[in-house]
């Protein structure tokens, strides 16, 4: 053999090998995203992703900011999530998106104006909490306050460093909340800022509440269609009907229906655990596929569950297919109208604590 054929050979094999990896990471990435839908047993299609889950409600701050930004009575009561900051200050609304009933935020006011290298230490262990960090700095010039990234070259003269509470993966521990304070004035002794910082157990004590009414609402209806029999469905078929009810299969390996702005509405999956793919949809069976609406995430869920029942009715006919429940048993219009009044329960408690279902901050906590 040539050395030009060996060569040959090992491009292919680490193609091979490259492309192989590539699936396992796709389907790891969409049994993550998904799996959780599937989990729990119901009587009827209304999926509630059970355990730790998010949160929305307060920090609680010790210490009042400068300039009252951030609410110090953040408590469970109906006033919720406001925004931190006014739209007159903030460059960037994810500045906006920051409060002490979601995020434990340390402020660093500094002794003269400085970049964002400054706060290295931080860039370094930013990943270590398993939350989502943001800073956000008011700069010198224009006295706003934007986001701000490691490269940033604007001199500011303050900074709120935020540690994201709760997510889906649950809240944050108490243990995290210390390091990460820990780490924060670190960085502000080093460079002689003075702090403002909330307490330390009441802000766990407010995640896990936060954590708790988020669990209560997280709701993800699911719809699933399934032939009859033993029968299975072809990828190619499923991937045209879907495309009909203009749905796009995204990199997640689902099916989305997006508006305007790109964000989805409702998405297709398959029941198996494995991921729709461009490149099998042609050779890809399964024995079912399900309409999913994730409630928090979207605006307006009630008007959406009634376009995803649509959606499902036209793919039942277009694929001849059956619309059942997480227990294979048909469903009824008795069924389909407690879902909605779920669905609407969720929608008024949400708004009763000042987030909208949809809206920019409860994507970022059920996320």
């Amino acid at each position: 053999m040539s050395q030009l054929q060996v060569a040959l050979l090992v491009i292919g094999i680490g193609v091979i090998i490259a492309v192989y990896f590539y699936g396992w990471w796709q389907q790891r990435q969409y049994r993550s995203k998904f799996s959780a839908a599937f989990k729990s047993n119901h009587s009827d299609a209304l999926y509630q992703p059970g355990g730790a889950s998010q949160g929305e409600q307060p920090v609680q701050h010790v210490v009042d900011t400068e300039d009252d930004a951030f609410d110090t009575n953040a408590g469970l009561g109906k006033e919720g999530f406001g925004d931190a900051l006014s739209a007159s200050s903030v460059l960037d609304d994810s500045c906006a998106l920051l409060n002490a009933r979601s995020d434990f935020i340390i402020e660093l006011r500094l002794a003269e104006p400085s970049h964002a290298a400054v706060l290295d230490g931080l860039w370094q262990r930013k990943f270590d909490f398993r939350k989502p960090v943001q800073v956000c700095g008011l700069t010198l010039n224009g006295n706003k306050w934007e986001r701000v990234i490691a490269e940033s070259t604007v001199l500011y003269v303050s900074f709120r460093i935020a540690l994201q509470l709760v997510d889906r993966a649950g809240a944050i521990s108490e243990t995290k909340l210390a390091d990460f304070s820990d780490l924060v004035l670190g960085i502000a002794g080093q460079i002689k800022a003075d702090t403002t910082v909330p307490d330390i157990r009441e802000t766990y004590r407010h995640a896990l509440e936060m954590d708790a009414f988020c669990a209560e609402v997280d709701q993800m209806v699911g719809v699933n269609l399934v032939l009859p029999g033993v029968r299975l469905m072809r990828g190619g078929k499923i991937a045209q009907a879907a495309n009909l009810q203009g749905m796009t299969l995204e990199a997640d390996g689902a099916f989305h229906l997006q508006d305007a702005q790109g964000r989805t509405l409702f998405s297709l999956i398959n029941r198996d655990s494995q991921p729709f793919q461009h490149l099998t949809l042609e050779s890809f069976t399964t024995p079912g596929i399900t309409l999913l609406l994730d409630v928090p995430r979207v605006e307006n869920p009630g008007p959406h569950f009634d376009r995803m029942m649509q959606v499902a009715h036209a793919l039942g006919k277009e694929l001849q297919v059956n619309l059942v429940d997480d227990h294979g048993v048909a469903i009824s219009e008795k069924g389909l109208a407690l879902i909605r009044e779920r669905i609407n329960d969720v929608e008024l408690k949400m708004c009763a604590k000042g987030m909208t279902p949809g809206s920019s901050q409860a994507r970022r906590l059920f996320s």
